[in-house]
C-alpha cells in the first residue's frame, strides 16, 4: 500500500508542477503574452490609453518624452522600470539621462491602475504601454505588444552611463547594440525613426559643430540654426531644445527626409545617410510610410521584449519610484 501511495503522491506532485508552470506559479521561464492581464486587469490598456489621451491634450510634446523614457529604460538591464527608482545613485541621475521627463505621469497612471487592479500591473508594462500609445497618438502605427514584464529591484547611474549609447556612435556600434535585442538592420534603422518625435539638447549636438568629423554631412542652414541656439562648445545651460525634424510632434517620415538631405541632428543620423548598408533602407522609409510603420512596429516589440524580467524574476511595485 505504501508503494502505491508513494506512486500516487509522486504523480500528484508532477501534476501540480505542470499546472503551476502552465499558469505561472513556477515562472522563471515565463514569457510575455498578449493576454497577460485578461483575468487580473482586463481593462489595463483602455485605462492607460485614456490617461495618455488626457496627458497628450495637455502637452503635445509628451509622446516624445514617453518614447525616450522607454528607450532609456530598455537599454540598461532591460525594460524593467529601473529608470523610475529614486535614490542618489539611480539611473535617472546618469548624465546620459539628461532631460528625461514624465516620470510623474507614469506614477499617475500607476495610481489609477492600483485603484482598479491593485498589485497587478507592473511599472515596466506601464512604460511600454505609454510609449506604444505615444506613437499611435502622434499619428504613428497602432500595434499590440505582449505584456507581463516585472519591475527590477535595483538601479544604477553607473550602469546607465555605461550602457546608454551616445548620439555619436558609429553605424557598426548601432547595429551591434540592436542586434543584441534581436533586431535586423531594417528594424535598427526603423527604431532610429523615433527621432521623428521631440527635440535635442545642445550638449548632444554641439560636437558636430565644433569638433566635426570629416565624413559628417550637415546642411548649412541646419548649422546656422544650431550655432544660433547653441553658441558655446560647452553648453552653459541645457534648457535650449532643437527640434529633431520639421514635424517634432508628429510621428511620420520627415526624420528620414531630413537625414537624407543633411538635416539630421545627431552624428548617427548623418552616418546612416552615408553608410551603404543603411542609406538604402532610410531612403525607402522616406518615401514609403507603411513600410516604415510596419518595420518600426516590429522593432518596438523586439526592443521592449528583450531580456525582460518575468514571473518570479522581479516584482510588481506598488509605487513606481521605490521597491516594495
Amino acid at each position: 500500500m505504501r508503494g502505491i501511495e508513494g506512486k500516487y503522491t509522486l504523480i500528484l506532485q508532477v501534476v501540480v508542477i505542470v499546472i503551476l508552470v502552465i499558469h505561472g506559479g513556477v515562472s522563471e521561464g515565463s514569457e510575455l503574452v498578449y493576454n497577460y492581464y485578461e483575468t487580473t486587469c482586463p481593462f489595463v490598456e483602455d485605462i492607460v490609453r485614456n490617461e495618455m489621451m488626457n496627458i497628450f491634450v495637455a502637452d503635445a510634446t509628451a509622446p516624445a518624452a514617453f518614447l525616450r523614457l522607454l528607450f532609456h529604460d530598455c537599454q540598461v538591464q532591460a525594460c524593467d522600470a529601473s529608470i523610475l527608482l529614486a535614490s542618489r545613485d539611480s539611473e535617472i541621475h546618469a548624465s546620459r539621462n539628461l532631460g528625461i521627463r514624465k516620470l510623474e505621469a507614469i506614477n499617475q497612471i500607476k495610481s489609477r491602475l492600483e485603484a482598479t487592479c491593485p498589485g497587478q500591473v507592473s511599472c515596466a508594462d506601464i512604460i511600454a504601454l505609454a510609449a506604444k500609445n505615444s506613437v499611435a497618438l502622434s499619428g504613428g502605427p497602432f500595434f499590440r505588444i505582449p505584456l507581463g514584464r516585472k519591475d527590477s529591484n535595483s538601479s544604477s547611474s553607473i550602469q546607465a552611463d555605461a550602457h546608454l549609447p551616445s548620439t555619436s556612435i558609429t553605424v557598426d556600434q548601432l547595429l551591434s547594440i540592436f542586434a543584441a535585442k534581436g533586431m535586423n538592420i531594417e528594424e535598427t534603422v526603423a527604431i532610429l525613426g523615433a527621432h521623428t518625435l521631440g527635440a535635442a539638447h545642445c550638449v548632444n549636438v554641439v560636437d558636430r559643430l565644433y569638433k566635426p568629423k570629416p565624413t559628417d554631412h550637415m546642411d548649412l542652414q541646419l548649422q546656422i540654426a544650431i550655432r544660433a541656439a547653441c553658441p558655446n562648445t560647452v553648453s552653459v545651460t541645457n534648457t535650449t531644445l532643437i527640434p529633431n525634424d520639421v514635424t517634432p510632434t508628429i510621428f511620420d517620415t520627415a526624420y528620414y527626409l531630413g537625414v537624407l538631405t543633411g538635416r539630421g541632428l545627431f552624428s548617427i543620423d548623418s552616418s546612416i545617410s552615408t553608410d551603404p548598408r543603411t542609406v538604402v533602407i532610410a531612403s525607402q522609409f522616406a518615401v514609403d510610410r507603411n513600410y516604415f510603420f510596419r518595420t518600426f512596429s516590429s522593432a518596438f516589440i523586439k526592443l521592449s521584449s528583450a531580456n525582460v524580467l518575468t514571473g518570479n524574476m522581479g516584482q510588481v511595485r506598488k509605487q513606481c519610484n521605490r521597491v516594495n
